[in-house]
């Protein structure tokens, strides 16, 4: 017989918000697998949980995979934690379940908090469709691309962000999502000091010029509102350009709005404009 992998989700800020569920399974497991074993320990001791830890995150899950696995196949149940929240959301908790797939180990998931949702459904923006992002990557490159393919979505979008990456990140979705799109920033969910910012992009970034970002972010941005992408021709491109361009718009401005509906990017947009002559 082999173990089970139970992944529970944990408060992520009030200790009160876990279930009767999650507690018991802490509680009766043979091993808890967790991001940062001292944060879990905060958790634990305030429910006088006793069950023993190991660490599982970012830099050494490679190595701890195989590890659990074997546990696991010799019959240990163990609970997957993060250090708030759902695992394998953001975390590499993804790895470890896919190898209890590939070896038919069983997995329950225990379901409780998660940023994302709590964020999402007191944004005020559309809870319909939504697509999550998580944390933007940091390479810029990829950045551009993903930012590039996300200029058309229609969903609501989610993303996190940490305080002293929020003024960028928010500098970056204007620059390509456009400054009048809706957003609401939430920002220490559950926490004492949780608070919700809504408006646009561009007032957004005003407020934070003037207001130290405090705490972890959760992002909502509404989807893209305008007219389906559509294909246009070299020439009608341009002719668009010079239109844009004589109703005062800048060449930045400009190649956003044209990127919102046809079928290039920004940057394509804006070398265009630069050789159109």
């Amino acid at each position: 017989m082999t173990g089970i992998l139970y992944l529970v989700a944990t408060p992520i800020g009030n200790l009160k918000d876990i279930t009767f569920r999650a507690i018991e399974t802490l509680q009766t497991v043979d091993l808890i697998a967790a991001e940062d074993t001292r944060h879990t320990a905060k958790l634990l001791n305030h429910y006088q949980i006793k069950t023993q830890t190991i660490s599982y995150h970012q830099h050494n899950h490679q190595a701890r995979v195989s590890e659990l696995i074997t546990k696991l196949l010799n019959g240990l149940n163990i609970a997957l934690v993060t250090d708030a929240g759902t695992p394998a959301i953001s975390d590499p908790g993804y790895h470890l379940v896919l190898a209890c797939i590939e070896s038919n180990i069983n997995i329950i998931p225990i379901p409780g908090a998660i940023a994302a949702i709590n964020g999402l459904v007191a944004s005020g923006l559309p809870t319909e469709k939504f697509c999550f992002e998580g944390f933007l990557p940091t390479k810029k490159k990829l950045r551009e691309e993903l930012l590039n393919k996300l200029q058309t979505e229609k969903r609501t979008l989610i993303f996190y962000e940490a305080p002293h990456k929020l003024q960028k990140t928010l500098t970056d979705l204007a620059d390509f999502l456009g400054i009048n799109r809706n957003i609401c920033l939430a920002r220490e969910l559950t926490k004492i000091h949780e608070n919700f910012w809504r408006g646009n992009l561009q007032k957004a970034i005003e407020f934070y010029q003037h207001h130290e970002p405090k705490g972890e972010y959760t992002i909502i941005i509404e989807g893209n509102k305008e007219q389906e992408e559509i294909e246009l021709s070299e020439t009608q491109i341009k002719e668009e350009i010079e239109k844009l361009l004589k109703q005062g718009m800048s060449k930045t401005e400009a190649s956003q709005k044209l990127a919102k509906y046809t079928n290039l990017s920004r940057r394509e947009i804006y070398q265009l404009m630069i050789s159109k002559n």
